[in-house]
């Protein structure tokens, strides 16, 4: 483990751990932002926020995603959050990956998703998330239509 990281890694802990069920909430942090971005992690008090790290480029989503979905049918979280890096092809499944653990689980907890974009912390609403999943659908919203270069 290096000296930039002190987060645990959603991975490496229990789905029932004490570090988890002692905060009603939950925030699943792109792991690099512990070290590129600290300050991010200040927008989520300590008091408030279970916060775990995951990297997609070394996990698979798979498995993340059933770590996470473990976490949520034993901790009754109010909210749970996604924050990354904007623009990130690896981080970008994250936010996806709640997305279908909230589709398959129907869990109660209110779900975010934050990006960084730059020096700025930016909320992006669900619906969002479920609409970059469809390409054909980003591009009609781009005025384009499936099929046209």
């Amino acid at each position: 483990m290096s000296c930039f990281y002190r987060l645990p890694r959603a991975i490496d802990i229990n789905a029932a751990s004490r570090v988890l069920r002692s905060r009603r909430k939950l925030l699943i942090v792109g792991r690099c932002l512990e070290a590129e971005k600290p300050w991010v992690l200040e927008k989520f008090p300590e008091e408030e926020y279970a916060k775990i790290t995951v990297c997609l480029e070394a996990e698979h989503v798979n498995h993340v995603g059933f770590k996470v979905a473990g976490i949520l049918a034993r901790v009754p979280f109010e909210e749970v959050a996604v924050v990354t890096t904007d623009g990130s092809m690896h981080c970008v499944q994250l936010h996806f990956m709640l997305e279908e653990i909230y589709k398959i689980m129907k869990p109660s907890a209110k779900r975010r998703h934050f990006v960084v974009h730059g020096d700025e912390l930016v909320e992006v609403p669900p619906e969002a998330v479920r609409t970059a999943r469809y390409l054909s659908k980003v591009a009609s919203l781009l005025g384009k239509k499936a099929g046209q270069a």
